[in-house]
């Protein structure tokens, strides 16, 4: 296991304490964990169904609506081809929607933690800061944006010649390569209103090793799911935090490391973990966190 990294550590923190939209466990969201997953492997059309019912018990859906960077977010969503291979055409309408969102994220708590010359704090100010201090961030918030807007919006080929991808698309909107395997889809609101529409079918939790199972209040987790006609063996994401949270993070670590995969182990909150970033030349290829421990069981 790698050594804990005590300054990304530091900074997450502040994150996960400025994260002022995140969904609070039992009060604007329950889960129902239900079973442990059974084995599977990418590829696999169908796994042992170790929960019958949805993940998602109860959502407060009108915090998600009337919290401008959730409704934003969830306005993308839909923007997507997700299979690969499949080139993508981006609308001047779903540009603008791109904007919007990262117009919203930058003014939110966990950004603007990182620039103290703007009244209130958001989170990717705070990372924009630490940032800024390791020469990493072009200095004005709308350098910032477009740098932003490059790293996770900026199409690229993930299979074949032709731009049919781009980080969000992966960690967020999830993709499938052929048919047969899920790929990316590590968000929690994506997750929900899939499962919504019952196309998500959630197949059971992933258990790690001093820990059997998950709590209803566990705010990262490892699950099993099939999507499209395919399984994912093992997906994980943090629960309940804002899309602002997550971009600081996952943008942070791109940033600091020119390896083409990252592995920082942080401790935030009450969770050990190993947060992974995979990059595609000047792009995110994929960002996830992986559970390594919590110090409440």
């Amino acid at each position: 296991r790698r050594a804990l990294n005590l300054e990304l550590s530091k900074l997450f923190n502040e994150m996960w304490d400025a994260d002022v939209h995140r969904f609070r466990p039992g009060k604007d969201y329950t889960i129902d964990v239900q079973g442990k997953a059974g084995p599977a492997h990418p590829g696999d059309s169908a796994v042992q169904d170790n929960a019958a019912r949805h993940f998602f018990h109860h959502v407060n859906e009108e915090r998600l609506s009337n919290i401008e960077t959730f409704a934003t977010f969830i306005s993308l969503l839909d923007n997507y081809e997700t299979s690969t291979g499949v080139a993508e055409v981006v609308t001047p309408k779903e540009i603008a929607e791109n904007h919007r969102f990262l117009d919203a994220i930058l003014a939110t708590e966990v950004m603007r933690m990182i620039n103290y010359m703007y009244l209130g704090f958001s989170l990717l100010q705070l990372a924009h800061d630490y940032l800024l201090k390791k020469n990493l961030a072009r200095p004005n918030l709308a350098e910032f944006k477009a740098q932003l807007y490059d790293i996770w919006f900026q199409l690229y080929a993930r299979e074949g010649d032709r731009p049919d991808s781009c980080g969000f698309e992966h960690v967020f909107v999830g993709e499938t390569r052929r048919g047969k395997e899920i790929l990316g889809l590590h968000n929690w609101v994506q997750f929900y209103l899939q499962e919504k529409l019952n196309q998500i079918d959630y197949k059971g939790y992933v258990a790690r090793k001093n820990k059997t199972r998950p709590d209803k209040d566990d705010q990262v987790l490892s699950i099993q799911f099939s999507w499209k006609g395919s399984v994912k063996p093992i997906g994980s994401m943090f629960i309940g935090v804002s899309p602002e949270f997550e971009f600081a993070l996952y943008t942070v670590i791109f940033l600091l490391s020119e390896e083409r995969v990252t592995h920082e182990t942080v401790k935030i909150d009450e969770y050990e973990l190993q947060l992974v970033v995979w990059r595609h030349g000047h792009h995110i290829g994929t960002a996830y966190p992986k559970l390594l421990s919590t110090t409440s069981e």
